[in-house]
């Protein structure tokens, strides 16, 4: 939609012509998130530094019936901080700040453009982390993280964002500005807090953030183990949580995924393996041994050909960053991939991935795999060729179909990366029409005129050619 001109103005007089980016060669760069199949050009892009003028433009937004969505570092997978139907983009990188840290409750208030990995370097000189690490956390925004409810290799043990927010300051789409939760972990009435969190970015926009700081553990070990297939290591992975050990993370990496890493990064991952496992615990120095024997001997029962221990923090961090810096090490072995994050039960990973290859060769394109095994989080990677119209096609329709299996076998279309524009198609397979029903209503209570993040998360659709926003306005409320 073309933006008012009256509109700019306003958020000129506002932030000053600096803050406010309407050229087409600078919007380009807020066109897609790190999925690249979906683009949509937003129509402006705004930059705050307070709450407040985050308020004062949400409610230009609203009296110009112009949609809005706040956007982060822009590296989600599921298009979720697109203009799925232009408008303006709150831009929140320069809201950056550690506002507090507090080791005495043990948390800290955060801006929403906090990078992740900047918070735990924060504070761990002083014994303590910010323990949600998704793969992208050294670019990655803690607002994001709230929006998508991310996880990372250490949600086995610790959770997901949604276990370390206490708290919120957010602007509602009606620029109300309220706060939710607060310093402790349970309050009387309604968790709005959970709420918010993984919402999105559809009912509100959060400005401050309140959140848990965990204690640096006395004792970490991590350990690869090697696979000749595929299927030993997916076995592998249920075996060690039946005997009772909670690793901190256990990280599947296929042979497609280890051949892009070694290429790039020389991370000491086998080339001819066709799998390994990066499995870590960590707590108490007394009782890692033992675990770590009890590890070991259910990896080598589980035919694993080698299994070795990171020596030094140097060994440990290598192997980590060859985990945490795959994804781009992929641009060494294919032009372009195309991934999810389906969630299935652990034990039936070597199904899900045996399924995920076959359909792969059905459509003539490989498929990779980088898994946050130990929660059942895979992240089946198909590799194709933007220039053929076929491969993308095939490459989403290969999406569809793996997603489709994770929930027939008892999963979900979405463990961290969130629905999305992507996923939009395969809701359904999920909710019925009265579940998403249900779940419109409340985002009616908190979004009623549909001009935050219009397009994301359910398949309503434009009829007759009409968007969604133009019925919005032309109806009077959100339908």
């Amino acid at each position: 939609m073309a933006i008012d001109s009256i509109l700019i103005s306003k958020l000129h007089s506002l932030l000053g012509e600096n803050r406010v980016i309407t050229h087409l060669d600078e919007l380009i760069v807020f066109e897609c998130d790190g999925l690249t199949l979906h683009k949509q050009m937003p129509d402006a892009v705004v930059l705050p530094k307070t709450t407040e003028e985050v308020s004062e433009i949400i409610k230009l937004c609203q009296t110009n019936h112009t949609p809005f969505l706040a956007r982060g570092s822009g590296t989600g997978l599921s298009g979720g901080a697109i203009a799925a139907e232009g408008g303006v983009i709150i831009q929140m990188s320069l809201m950056n700040q550690i506002l507090k840290i507090d080791y005495e409750d043990e948390i800290a208030v955060v801006q929403p453009g906090v990078i992740n990995l900047n918070l735990t370097n924060e504070a761990s000189p002083d014994g303590y982390h910010f323990a949600p690490d998704p793969s992208s956390q050294k670019a990655c925004s803690i607002g994001g993280n709230v929006a998508e409810n991310a996880g990372g290799p250490h949600t086995l043990k610790y959770g997901v964002t949604a276990n370390h927010v206490l708290g919120l300051t957010v602007v509602m789409p009606s620029g109300d500005i309220v706060e939710l939760g607060g310093k402790i972990e349970e309050f009387t009435g309604y968790d709005l807090v959970g709420v918010f969190v993984g919402s999105e970015g559809t009912l509100g926009i959060t400005t401050e953030i309140t959140v848990k700081l965990t204690r640096n553990p006395e004792g970490v070990k991590t350990f690869l183990a090697t696979y000749n297939t595929i299927n030993d290591a997916s076995n592998t992975v249920s075996k060690i949580i039946e005997s009772g050990i909670i690793p901190a993370a256990m990280e599947l990496i296929d042979n497609l995924i280890i051949q892009a890493i070694e290429s790039h990064l020389k991370a000491g991952f086998p080339t001819k393996a066709d799998a390994i496992l990066l499995i870590e615990i960590d707590g108490v120095k007394s009782t890692l041994t033992e675990e770590a024997k009890r590890i070991e001997s259910i990896c080598l029962s589980q035919n694993a050909v080698n299994f070795q221990e990171a020596e030094t923090m140097e060994e440990r961090d290598l192997l980590w960053r060859g985990r945490k810096e795959a994804i781009g090490a992929l641009g060494k072995v294919t032009p372009a991939f195309y991934t999810n994050d389906g969630v299935i039960p652990r034990s039936k990973l070597p199904e899900i991935l045996e399924f995920d290859l076959e359909i792969g060769k059905k459509y003539g394109l490989e498929v990779a795999h980088i898994c946050h095994a130990g929660d059942g989080n895979i992240h089946p990677i198909i590799l194709y060729n933007p220039d053929n119209k076929n491969e993308i096609e095939h490459a989403i329709k290969i999406s569809e179909a793996i997603l489709k299996k994770c929930i027939e076998l008892g999963g979900a279309l979405t463990g961290e990366h969130g629905i999305g524009t992507e996923k939009l198609s395969s809701l359904g397979i999920m909710y019925s029409d009265n579940d998403q029903n249900q779940m419109l209503k409340l985002r009616k209570v908190f979004n009623p005129t549909g001009l935050l993040n219009p397009g994301k998360i359910f398949p309503e659709g434009a009829k007759c050619g009409e968007s969604r926003i133009n019925q919005t306005i032309n109806k009077g409320g959100w339908i």
